[in-house]
Formats: structure tokens, C-alpha cells, sequence
């Protein structure tokens, strides 16, 4: 099973004692932060996401996520918290019994703006070839790109692996 968190939402904060208490009855758990690689304290195996590389590859919209895995494949998931998914989905019927029967959750850090094109160019296949281009240290891009012929004399903005 898998959860994927950030400290920065309310909902990940409500859950906290239910991670805590999955981390101590369901030895294979491993809980990705985004945000604060300590969060949720108490839970055996936090591993820290913090450059969004799980939650891309997992494709996190909104946090809290729980997903149970067989054999290697999702089999279900949960989004924000749903006090009934959950204890499905963890097969632990007094699961999370002193908190809200329902309360949604945040959007993933890797969903902000400008987040997917980075993960895109960064993790992902970003649909687009190209070659990259060496310019020594001492020379200015733009002026390079002038000096190649690759303007039509309007202003020219090398490109980046984010573009």
C-alpha cells in the first residue's frame, strides 16, 4: 500500500493518526511526502518526494492518496480522506473512526502551474526531439543564436528542457 502526502494540507494533517496507525498494523506501507520529508512523524517508512518524481510517475492530482498495489499493479485508490474507502481499502474496519466521515483533499505539488511541464521534461517523455546545443561558457546565448542565423532578427530565447 502506498500513501502520498504533503504537511501543507489540512487533510494529510487530519489523517496523520490514521497513518500512524496503518504504519504499526500494516507492516508494508510506504508513505511519499512532498513537502516536509519528516511528515507524518511516527509512521516507519516515510520516504521524501520532494522533487515530485513519485507522485509524477504515480500521476497525484490530490493528496491525500491512498493506493493498494497487487502483484506490482494499482488495483484501487482512494482520494482525500473517505473514512469508508479507506477502511475498505485497508480492510481495517475501525479505521480512522474518531475522525469526519468525509473530508476532500488538496492538490498535489505536482499538479501546481508550471509543475508539469518541469516533471514532463524532467521524469517524463516530454513529445518533442532535439538536440542539444554547447555553447562555451564565455559566449551569450542569444548572441550565439544571432551569430547561427536561427532569427529572423526578432529577439531569440534559447530553449530549455522546461520549454
Amino acid at each position: 500500500m502506498i500513501a502520498v502526502v504533503k504537511e501543507d494540507c489540512p487533510t494529510c494533517r487530519l489523517v496523520e493518526p490514521v497513518l500512524q496507525q496503518l504504519g504499526s498494523t500494516k507492516p508494508g506501507i510506504v508513505v511519499y511526502t512532498q513537502d516536509d520529508p519528516i511528515f507524518p512523524c511516527d509512521v516507519p517508512q516515510v520516504i521524501d518526494d520532494r522533487t515530485l518524481k513519485i507522485s509524477f510517475d504515480l500521476e497525484i492530482e490530490t493528496v491525500p492518496t491512498l493506493i493498494r498495489h497487487k502483484s506490482g499493479q494499482e488495483v484501487e485508490r482512494v482520494v482525500g480522506w473517505n473514512r469508508t474507502d479507506w477502511q475498505r481499502v485497508t480492510a481495517i474496519a475501525d479505521l480512522g473512526e474518531e475522525l469526519p466521515a468525509h473530508q476532500p483533499g488538496c492538490g498535489s505539488r505536482s499538479i501546481e502551474p508550471g509543475a508539469v511541464h518541469k516533471l514532463r521534461a524532467r521524469f517524463g517523455d516530454p513529445g518533442i526531439r532535439a538536440r542539444r546545443i554547447q555553447v562555451n561558457q564565455f559566449e551569450d546565448e542569444i548572441e550565439t543564436c544571432f551569430d547561427r542565423g536561427w532569427s529572423d532578427g526578432l529577439p531569440v530565447v534559447p530553449p530549455t528542457p522546461e520549454r
